[in-house]
């Protein structure tokens, strides 16, 4: 196993297949003593089996990463389904990477160039590029602009925002080598249900980990892999995500998602970016609190104006009960919040 990354990652990469051993991507931005730690996490050095591909880390928003083993089946089976999703021509399209390639939302821009023989560019001035994926981050700062691509392809995380008609959001994850279904419907191959049982998403389809690094198998019997977010399916059909599940907040014995909370924070003013968390709270078992950085620390959002803006399309109870102001929120690489962290922060506001 071979850690690469860097401006020849792509030429590393098939060497490294070449010799018969798998890819594992490290974050360059990683400190040399977190590098080596994830590396021994990861087993690098390690046996891999004829057909993995690579071992990637999961983003890591509620605990340690753990290393995703997906083979060249799986990454061919991704690229071709999603490829054929968004009609993706190889003698009119080039892909703009963009994102970390230690991660799958980025990798997967270059697995599935290569598998299709669709060109790609790292250059972000190449008006030639035609497809983009980015993170609801990047969107919204407006970091690309959407207007100059065919499609631009959006994962990541939940996001309600508004976006351009070009834009495609996705759901899928490390496990599913990136996203396998697009505006809520699952690509060709890719089944989807979701458990009446505790509400959560399940998925099935060739593209799949084989295992995690350890060697443990997160799939059923029957080849569906339990995702741990929590979603339903609409009147179309469609998959709605509603968040992680061990996200969701309990208060007085009613439950709160925290996706659904930050849409409508989102749009209040003063309000330039926010995450909701839940806190312990002796009376309700959890409070409901909102994390905000405000557009201006001179006049920021309060407590009450953010509670009346929920309680106006919400139940009362789905509510904040505290406001914290915060600088920054803290996020993963790929713009993802670490609600972990947010529990327990000791606010700068008291």
């Amino acid at each position: 196993m071979t850690a690469v990354l860097g401006p020849h990652t792509v030429e590393a990469m098939q060497r490294t297949w070449a010799d018969g051993h798998a890819v594992l991507p490290v974050d360059d931005r990683l400190p040399p003593a977190a590098r080596d730690a994830l590396l021994d996490a990861l087993g690098a050095g390690r046996e891999v089996g004829d057909d993995d591909a690579l071992v990637l880390a999961t983003s890591g928003t509620t605990g340690a990463p753990r290393g995703v083993v997906l083979t060249f089946e799986a990454l061919a089976a991704a690229a071709m389904a999603t490829s054929a999703r968004l009609d993706v021509d190889p003698d009119r399209d080039r892909w703009l990477a963009v994102l970390p390639l230690a991660h799958v939302g980025g990798l997967s821009v270059i697995t599935r160039s290569l598998a299709t023989g669709t060109p790609f560019t790292f250059e972000r001035d190449d008006r030639s590029a035609t497809l983009v994926s980015v993170v609801p981050t990047q969107l919204h700062r407006g970091d690309v602009d959407p207007g100059r691509f065919r499609k631009v392809v959006v994962g990541g995380s939940v996001d309600w925002r508004p976006a351009p008609p070009n834009a495609v959001h996705t759901y899928g994850m490390t496990e599913t080598a990136g996203g396998v279904v697009y505006d809520g419907v699952p690509v060709d191959g890719v089944e989807v249900r979701v458990d009446r049982t505790d509400g959560q998403v399940l998925l099935r389809g060739p593209m799949l980990l084989r295992c995690y690094r350890d060697g443990t198998d997160p799939k059923t019997a029957d080849g569906w892999l339990p995702t741990g977010d929590a979603g339903r399916l609409d009147d179309d059909g469609r998959l709605v995500v509603l968040g992680r599940m061990d996200d969701v907040i309990v208060t007085g014995g009613e439950k709160v998602w925290p996706d659904a909370v930050e849409r409508v924070l989102r749009s209040c003013p003063g309000v330039a970016e926010v995450a909701v968390a839940g806190r312990a709270d002796d009376e309700w078992g959890a409070r409901v609190a909102a994390f905000v950085v405000p557009v201006d620390w001179s006049a920021p959002p309060t407590l009450d104006g953010l509670r009346d803006a929920v309680k106006a399309v919400m139940p009362a109870y789905a509510a904040p009960k505290e406001l914290v102001l915060l600088a920054t929120l803290p996020r993963t690489a790929l713009g993802k919040v670490r609600r972990r962290e947010l529990e327990d922060i000791d606010p700068p506001n008291g």
